[in-house]
């Protein structure tokens, strides 16, 4: 099958490279920061100040638009891009980190899954067959295999069999984005799983490397596992992921654990701390996170980052952003999420300079030691 990566150049520093992605809505540049948009929106934002920022990549959640709205009304509307009015890309995960999150509301076998809905109860399931079906409804530009997300310190026994479910559902959700044919025109990625233990890990990256994917997922990161146990189990299983596919690890946000996945040649992260972060009045610089509710910001009439260019800091100051936060004023909340979304779009793009110009290790280097110099506040 032809790729839908193209890569651009390679850091002479470290694993961190540059390319692009070939998508049915449009090319993306990589190393790329998808926004979260659970329900069809990104929270707190406009669709259109996502354009205006440039992003062109979002998510959604297959397990919340499977309940509400529901497949027959995403149907009625062709889709989610015209639901929800967002013409650029999409990308959905399987819903199956949202399953297996609600713990004694599902039951896991070999087929499936069957799970209790959080919003009435209702019981519902979950094959690789129906995941696929379901993102092909929502028109994904990318989407998810079902998987089973395994926490930190599972047994070993219990490891082995979750990443052998994983493997025959990728299989299976394969087959029927095959059978779908010209019905399903996105882009379907494997997940690699092994939970904590590097044999596994090396195993099911090596095949799920070899399956027909496009590209390739590392799941079972940033699950609770400790900062220096991401980055080892990060570093040893890229290794085992072709280099020929776009590789992304799902739900990282924060500013170390990106350019630690940049360095060892991750090309997506994707993570609801930015616009989460933003509706409780933090706001990210370089300097930091800004802590918008702190009594010290009251009188300052000085932008959050003199160097961004997103509303907030083009019109407001510090002072009035406190004000907002304090006073639990929706615009408080909206304008910090644009803040952050666009200080990560613009970090995005140093990264991307710092590779082209074989910098990136140093690049890594100083922006974390000036980030964390305080404990990673400002």
């Amino acid at each position: 099958m032809q790729g839908i990566y193209t890569k651009l150049h390679q850091d002479g520093s470290c694993a961190a490279r540059l390319g692009v992605l070939h998508l049915p809505h449009g090319d993306v540049e990589t190393p790329v920061f998808m926004p979260v948009g659970t329900n069809g929106t990104v929270k707190g934002i406009y669709h259109d100040t996502l354009r205006k920022i440039g992003f062109n990549l979002i998510l959604g959640n297959t397990y919340h638009l499977y309940l509400r709205p529901g497949t027959e009304i995403l149907k009625k509307y062709g889709g989610l891009h015209t639901f929800c009015g967002w013409d650029r890309n999409i990308l959905t995960d399987s819903g199956g980190f949202q399953v297996f999150s609600l713990s004694g509301l599902r039951k896991i076998s070999e087929n499936g899954v069957r799970f209790q809905s959080h919003i009435d109860g209702s019981w519902h399931e979950f094959t690789p067959e129906k995941v696929v079906d379901i993102q092909s409804v929502i028109g994904s530009d990318i989407a998810m295999c079902l998987d089973i997300c395994t926490k930190p310190d599972i047994p070993y026994k219990d490891a082995v069999h979750a990443m052998r479910v994983t493997h025959a559902w990728a299989s299976r959700c394969l087959a029927r984005k095959e059978q779908l044919g010209g019905q399903f025109p996105g882009n379907l990625f494997g997940i690699c799983q092994g939970n904590f233990y590097k044999d596994l890990r090396k195993e099911s990256a090596e095949v799920i490397s070899g399956m027909d994917f496009p590209g390739i997922a590392i799941g079972g990161l940033s699950v609770g596992e400790s900062p220096e146990t991401f980055r080892e189990m990060l570093a040893y299983t890229t290794q085992f992921v072709t280099a020929d596919k776009p590789r992304y690890v799902m739900g990282i946000g924060s500013p170390d654990f990106i350019l630690d996945a940049v360095e060892n040649g991750i090309d997506m992260f994707d993570c609801v701390l930015q616009t989460r972060m933003a509706r409780n009045g933090a706001v990210f610089t370089d300097d930091g996170v800004v802590t918008l509710k702190k009594a010290k910001w009251a009188d300052v009439q000085e932008p959050i980052d003199p160097e961004c260019d997103c509303t907030c800091c083009k019109e407001y100051t510090l002072g009035y952003m406190h004000h907002l936060i304090k006073c639990n004023e929706m615009l408080g909340g909206m304008l910090a999420t644009e803040h952050n979304l666009a200080y990560f779009k613009r970090l995005m793009r140093r990264v991307r300079q710092a590779i082209r110009e074989d910098r990136f290790a140093q690049f890594k280097k100083d922006y974390l030691d000036r980030f964390y110099a305080n404990g990673g506040k400002r």
